[in-house]
């Protein structure tokens, strides 16, 4: 085995990694928890177990398949390795599957303490419009890895600390005044306008939607009415939210449930 790991945010990242001539093992991290109930302790067995059962509810997916693509792969984290490196991105989706990885690290009481390095980027030399690692080829995360990698200190595990605590309280308020009052972020620069974003989906209009169901109405209203339409018009302008198709259908599930969309939307 080797020492080093690499812990990659899904299977976009992995292609690209493959090619890579970086050493060490790798774990996938396939989990959306910016969506579906989240438990303070991510070590915790009702943590995933609870993942799981929300997982398998609003997605095609077994009980079985998560076990083997998600928890099989955390029991990497038990083996004793000295350097852990962590691959993810900007978005909201991304941000808050780092924290969800920092907290385990940081709750596994069986690690020795190894160093925990991040590689984060929100944009890469000549990609216009970068959506996130999955586009980049072996050489360009190679680039990466030798150019933005950080490593993360005892301050950043706090603030991700913090942050963890403030995004599973689903508290608008405690979130708005910590982002207020937080001026420094050391390692982790990009997780204000991830919070920021998040903080978006819990102000509530007076039509009792979120920022992100009024955004998928409005583009309804405008003329989007099928799905890859309205996927596409939301995507363009907010990639902070990471979203996939998958998770803008639980929104608009929303939308057709509480009546602002017709079930003519085909979602």
């Amino acid at each position: 085995m080797s020492n080093i790991l690499h812990i990659l945010n899904g299977d976009a990242t992995l292609n690209g990694f493959r090619e890579t001539r970086l050493e060490g093992d790798v774990l996938v991290w396939r989990e959306i928890l910016s969506e579906g109930p989240l438990l303070k302790n991510v070590a915790s067995a009702d943590f995933w177990q609870q993942r799981s059962e929300w997982i398998c509810s609003f997605f095609k997916e077994t009980p079985q398949n998560y076990h083997n693509n998600m928890i099989v792969q955390l029991e990497k984290l038990h083996e004793p390795f000295q350097e852990i490196n962590l691959w993810f991105e900007y978005d909201l989706n991304c941000q808050v599957n780092l924290l969800g990885a920092m907290m385990l690290i940081s709750q596994q009481t069986n690690l020795s303490a190894p160093g925990v390095y991040l590689i984060c980027p929100n944009e890469f030399p000549g990609v216009e419009d970068f959506r996130g690692l999955g586009e980049l080829n072996g050489e360009q995360q190679e680039y990466l890895f030798d150019n933005i990698r950080v490593q993360l200190g005892e301050f950043d595990f706090t603030l991700a600390t913090e942050a963890w605590g403030i995004y599973i309280s689903g508290d608008a308020i405690l979130l708005e005044k910590w982002l207020l009052q937080t001026t420094f972020w050391g390692n982790m620069h990009l997780l204000k306008a991830a919070m920021a974003a998040h903080l978006k989906r819990l102000q509530i209009n007076e039509k009792g939607l979120n920022y992100i169901q009024q955004t998928l109405l409005d583009i309804y209203i405008n003329g989007a009415h099928t799905n890859n339409e309205i996927y596409h018009a939301f995507l363009k302008t907010e990639k902070i939210y990471g979203m996939g198709d998958m998770e803008i259908n639980l929104y608009l599930r929303q939308l057709v449930a509480s009546g602002f969309m017709p079930d003519a939307a085909k979602i």
